[in-house]
């Protein structure tokens, strides 16, 4: 199977020069990494072509490289029926310039892709309903980004008076705290502090020697 896709990979890379910048088989997978301008004729050759048939989109999901200067991948999981086999195709973005959608070479893309663009701000040029689709409408941000807050921006919760669910900006109901870790079994217990003050200082080495006679 290593062999299979490693020779998939170079045909890959031979029929569309320019597309595809390069094939990696890792872990006894192949990824393919794709200029985003060519990502609709990319995936319409890996459904189309006898050597490859990729007929199922499997998922499309994303990945934050904040440190990066276009610090997004989107990735696309295909398979392959015929030949038993799964490739990835992966492509970097940015919040500024959108990726091309590939609804028009796989039906299933759309949710995948509001999906994407929900959780990273991604945009997908030519997306027919770029609408977020696990968080609310009105939700402020995207929550898979690595700058993204782990308390949010905002809670809801539901107001008697107003018979309605609202929005809040959050309020931590305590203030962060400092916990200690350690096993209780290795530090000290609540009262040990006394036993310690308690305890006899042990005698110098020369009284012990001497039977503690001068």
């Amino acid at each position: 199977m290593t062999q299979a896709l490693q020779d998939l990979g170079d045909y890959v890379v031979a029929a569309l020069p320019g597309d595809v910048l390069a094939a990696e088989l890792w872990l006894g997978e192949l990824s393919l990494k794709v200029q985003a301008s060519s990502i609709q004729r990319v995936l319409a050759f890996l459904r189309d072509d006898s050597q490859c048939l990729f007929k199922q989109l499997m998922d499309i999901c994303g990945v934050d490289y904040p440190e990066r200067e276009r610090r997004f991948d989107v990735v696309y999981h295909l398979l392959s029926l015929r030949h038993n086999q799964r490739i990835r195709v992966k492509v970097e973005a940015d919040e500024e310039i959108p990726v091309p959608s590939v609804v028009d070479v796989f039906v299933s893309a759309g949710w995948y892709e509001r999906e994407v663009w929900d959780m990273y701000g991604v945009g997908f040029a030519g997306n027919p309903d770029l609408r977020r689709i696990l968080t609310d409408y009105g939700f402020d941000g995207h929550p898979l980004r690595k700058d993204f807050p782990l308390t949010g921006f905002v809670e809801l919760r539901y107001d008697d008076e107003q018979k309605r669910v609202v929005y809040e900006p959050v309020r931590l109901t305590q203030d962060f705290r400092n916990f200690d870790f350690l096993s209780p079994w290795e530090g000290m217990l609540p009262g040990d502090e006394k036993a310690v003050a308690a305890k006899p200082a042990p005698e110098p080495a020369s009284e012990k020697a001497s039977g503690g006679k001068a």
